[in-house]
């Protein structure tokens, strides 16, 4: 049994160091990218030339009627490109100041890479204000260097500050901290920023729980549903972040577990379940590291209000702009190719004009969710 144990924690420390040396060499080739790229821009504006940067598009879904009926008609992809930006220094302002915000991004990414240091979008932002006027034109730089080098922001040590919690049977190490959410189940842990400085993962959970609110994830806690169920359970407290979707991937890939996903009955909760299962436009060049296509759809549904005898005073009526977000929705490419089944429920919900929270599930009982709702939808394999 000791040897067992040894053997095992050398293979993790084996698999530790092998990381550890593979973002060394991965930090090394994107420092050599960037001063290839910014000697050749300074190359070319010497030169009287105007360099021109072309830049592919990604697009995990597309949203129109015709895509929607025929989706095998759609360019959409996980990993390739479905076209073509080309930046010019010369041919427009907008460019011009777009290179600028690009090329003072990267002059920050390099010093972070050559000093091992991390940082937020928000501090780069405040590196320069007046220039870049607003975060979104960080964020945009930032997603240009990802797509221009093929790499992800961990990659350029540009790290979020991470607002996902995770409770359950699992222990794993965060570079020299400890966290053993095993010890107790029903403790709420952050999330870790980076799956790179994790080792040493254990966990004898059944499944993985994502529900799309902390209120829903403190009433697990309170209810101590992971005591009585041996699972891992995750929110992204609402629309998740990468970190909270990496983290979520890493479980599913290492652990090799089910993972199941509560939110509300109406558009903004559907959306947020669609973002863990194919990704959001924003990071679309990202989608297919991101995105955890085995995740399945536990409710609630717009069904369950009948089906559970809820009282009417806890059923609400789709605003126009929840109508119009529904819709919108429902022309999107994957829906009709990857999951008719979640497609099908939405057309109910439209149909019926009605929407509901998680929490409307109490109005019975307190804990009729951690007790009966999530258990025997689980057991009884009622998800889609």
């Amino acid at each position: 049994m000791a040897g067992r144990e040894k053997r095992r924690r050398a293979t993790a420390l084996d698999d530790h160091e092998r990381r550890g040396r593979r973002r060394q060499e991965e930090a090394a080739f994107l420092l050599h990218k960037i001063k290839e790229l910014v000697g050749w821009v300074v190359a070319e504006v010497a030169a009287g030339r105007s360099p021109s940067l072309a830049l592919h598009r990604y697009q995990n879904y597309c949203a129109s009627a015709s895509a929607a009926a025929s989706p095998s008609t759609c360019a959409c992809s996980y990993d390739a490109p479905v076209g073509t930006e080309v930046l010019s220094l010369l041919r427009k302002e907008f460019h011009a100041s777009r290179l600028n915000v690009l090329l003072r991004v990267l002059l920050v990414v390099q010093q972070l890479l050559q000093e091992n240091r991390h940082c937020s979008k928000r501090d780069i932002y405040y590196m320069y204000p007046t220039i870049f006027v607003e975060q979104a034109v960080v964020d945009r730089a930032i997603n240009d260097i990802c797509i221009l080098f093929k790499c992800s922001r961990h990659n350029l040590n540009v790290v979020p500050v991470a607002k996902g919690l995770v409770m359950g049977w699992i222990r794993f190490v965060e570079g020299e901290k400890k966290v053993y959410c095993i010890t107790n189940v029903n403790a709420a842990f952050s999330i870790p920023v980076s799956i790179e400085a994790i080792k040493d993962i254990v966990s004898v959970a059944h499944y993985i729980l994502v529900v799309e609110k902390e209120t829903v994830f403190q009433r697990l806690a309170n209810d101590k549903f992971c005591e009585r169920n041996r699972c891992i359970v995750i929110t992204g407290r609402g629309y998740p972040d990468i970190p909270t979707r990496r983290f979520l991937r890493y479980l599913v890939e290492q652990l090799r577990l089910p993972a199941y996903c509560l939110v509300d009955a109406d558009p903004y909760g559907f959306d947020i379940l669609a973002t863990y299962k194919f990704g959001s436009m924003q990071l679309a060049y990202d989608a297919n590291i991101l995105r955890v296509p085995e995740i399945r759809w536990l409710g609630v549904f717009t069904s369950d209000f009948e089906e559970y005898c809820l009282p009417d005073c806890c059923l609400l009526h789709l605003s126009s702009e929840d109508r119009k977000k529904l819709e919108g929705i429902l022309t999107r490419c994957y829906l009709q190719r990857e999951a008719p089944e979640w497609r099908s429920e939405l057309e109910a919900m439209l149909e019926k004009g009605v929407k509901f929270e998680i929490e409307a599930l109490s109005a019975s009982s307190i804990s009729f969710l951690s007790q009966e709702y999530i258990p025997q939808k689980i057991k009884l394999g009622r998800h889609i």
